[in-house]
């Protein structure tokens, strides 16, 4: 926890590979996290079980999940099984947890807009208060094909989203080019609440009881208490402990 308190982290995630195979460990990081007052957090594919979940709820604040596509056989190209991650999305909200979505957007994989508007009005169903991120691919490594995903695909993404009823929809990774969807603003008055560009926080406006200043609206999520702590305008990137 030393490095964690070094850098200021308010929050501990246990990520890559998948963190479910080593929750033993994660709740034994968790453990001490918790008592330093941190909040914890899993980035998982979703793929969980009840009884994974009743294990980690005591340590768990916030899972995010990366839903891959909508379609079963897809899903299973990559090893997985769709209904496996949407009940364990939907699990993990019956929880109580802070849960959040993102999808990868490959093109002709899962841009179709039947897709994108398969995965909107699942996520719109268990609520609307779900944030869903739509990334943009980008050739790598072993995955050299399709091309990378341009920034009007996951605008056009986004926009479904929003139309499927989601209140948090964010467009990811292209900084600059996404217009309002790397910002957070109110979904009853549209103030500008958290704007962003990438991994950096420019403007922070969400008061201590997570509210909108301008209207008063309840703003979903977990919000600092002290607004004055969150950093502006930082690097964007990881913090050295060395």
């Amino acid at each position: 926890m030393g490095h964690a308190q070094k850098t200021k982290a308010s929050v501990v995630v246990s990520s890559y590979n998948e963190p479910l195979i080593t929750s033993e460990w994660a709740v034994e990081i968790f453990k001490a996290a918790k008592q330093a007052g941190l909040m914890c957090a899993y980035v998982s594919n979703g793929n969980n079980t009840p009884e994974a979940m009743e294990y980690l709820r005591p340590y768990l604040d916030a899972y995010k999940v990366d839903l891959k596509c909508m379609s079963e056989k897809s899903y299973r190209t990559l090893g997985g099984t769709l209904q496996n991650t949407l009940d364990g999305i939907k699990r993990a909200r019956d929880l109580g947890l802070w849960v959040e979505v993102v999808t990868l957007v490959i093109p002709g994989f899962n841009d179709s807009n039947e897709e994108l508007w398969d995965a909107a009005r699942f996520l719109a169903e268990l609520s609307v208060d779900i944030p869903w991120h739509v990334t943009a691919f980008h050739k790598d490594y072993k995955m050299l094909a399709p091309d990378n995903t341009d920034s009007q695909t996951l605008i056009r993404a986004a926009e479904i989203g929003r139309e499927a009823g989601l209140r948090y929809v964010y467009a990811g990774n292209l900084p600059g080019n996404v217009g309002e969807y790397e910002t957070t603003h109110c979904p009853r008055c549209s103030y500008q609440l958290v704007k962003r560009s990438g991994y950096v926080i420019q403007k922070y406006k969400i008061t201590e009881e997570g509210k909108c200043p301008k209207c008063g609206e309840k703003i979903a999520g977990l919000w600092p208490k002290n607004p004055s702590t969150v950093g502006l305008n930082g690097f964007g990137r990881p913090v050295s402990i060395s």
